[in-house]
């Protein structure tokens, strides 16, 4: 079903639903030069110009990137609010396979299309792109974060994205068993990229035994071969998520890894990683709580990364960004504390967070 303009029904009403709030503009990009298509949605700009990634990924459709894009979009809103930035929600996605379609000359020509944008939105690193991806991007727009030092930049986000994933799940232990130490729990990544090699070695350090598994087993090998004591590997995720003993489970790839089927067969007390929107639909964060398991909200604890691009429009100071980035262990608590005293989820107490902070933001600045 289409309507007028022959887009799908579906997806327009993604973009304008109001129990999600909506989205501000959605802008279809198309260079066909370079190959380009991408789409960037903003979801708000209450608190500031939208912030988020750009995503280079090869979408079965283009109906499924938009939605996509609106999705994670709308979860940037509630991330800056949560991490107490001044910015907004928005996501580019790039439609295509990165190992394959990237060239500078799309990039270029992507740069071109967010410039246009005025600074209404501020892009960054996402899945399938990087540093060097962001410093092509620089060149024909100036409001692009995630850049390499040698070009003005903060290097790679991934790095505080694991620091605040960590501290989550400090804060998830501190709440549910009265001790933040990870020592000698059991912790499951699934994903050891960007994000998750890093977090292998902050739950080492703390005396943690981790269990990892990722598709490509290029990257399992090398955190087995990076630490050999200490670190185990499984197939796959089907596999990790009944592991016995396990105490916290941490997605660390892409989204809806929480779904009927997951939820069910996990051995976890605990959920706390990096993917972006992990409930792969309404109700999970329910049948988590329905089956005793703490869900720390996905936005909340990713958040290091967006902390530090953000701190990189200012002048980057990783010492900083650090200390920021700490205060996710606080906000994680806080969330925690909500649920309890409102009988809900954390999911849904961390959405009331985020969402109280735009409305005020809204009406301070009379919209």
């Amino acid at each position: 079903m289409t309507d007028v303009t022959g887009a799908p029904a579906e997806v327009l009403h993604t973009l304008f639903r109001s129990e999600q709030g909506g989205h501000e503009q959605v802008v279809l990009c198309q260079d066909r030069a370079s190959g380009l298509k991408a789409v960037i949605a903003l979801h708000s700009t209450a608190l500031g110009p939208a912030l988020g990634g750009t995503r280079f990924y090869p979408y079965a459709s283009e109906e499924e990137a938009v939605a996509d894009a609106l999705n994670l979009a709308r979860g940037m809103s509630y991330k800056n609010a949560m991490a107490g930035l001044d910015h907004g929600g928005g996501k580019a996605v790039i439609i295509g396979d990165p190992e394959r379609d990237k060239t500078e000359e799309l990039l270029l020509a992507y740069g071109r299309f967010v410039a246009s944008l005025g600074g209404r939105y501020v892009t960054a690193c996402d899945v399938g792109t990087y540093v060097a991806d962001m410093d092509v991007v620089a060149r024909e727009c100036r409001w692009t974060t995630g850049r390499s030092p040698e070009n003005g930049g903060a290097g790679d986000s991934s790095v505080l994205t694991a620091y605040g994933v960590f501290q989550g799940m400090r804060a998830s232990a501190q709440h549910l068993w009265g001790d933040p130490s990870l020592r000698d729990r059991k912790v499951g990544i699934a994903g050891v990229g960007k994000v998750g090699r890093h977090l292998v070695g902050h739950l080492l350090k703390d005396g943690a035994e981790v269990v990892i598994t990722d598709v490509r087993k290029e990257s399992v090998q090398a955190i087995l071969d990076q630490h050999p004591v200490g670190v185990s590997a499984v197939t796959d995720t089907d596999a990790l998520i009944r592991v016995e003993g396990l105490d916290i489970y941490a997605p660390c790839a892409l989204g809806g890894a929480l779904n009927d089927d997951s939820v069910a067969a996990l051995t976890a007390k605990v959920v706390c990683g990096a993917a972006n929107n992990q409930l792969a639909h309404p109700g999970v964060e329910k049948d988590l709580a329905d089956r005793g398991i703490l869900y720390a909200p996905d936005y909340v604890v990713n958040a290091g990364g967006v902390i530090q691009v953000a701190d990189e429009l200012h002048g980057f100071d990783f010492d900083r960004c650090r200390a920021k980035a700490a205060k996710i262990f606080d906000t994680t608590l806080a969330i925690f504390a909500r649920a309890k005293e409102d009988g809900i989820p954390p999911a849904a107490a961390a959405d009331r967070i985020a969402e109280q902070r735009m409305a005020e933001a809204r009406v301070t600045r009379g919209w």
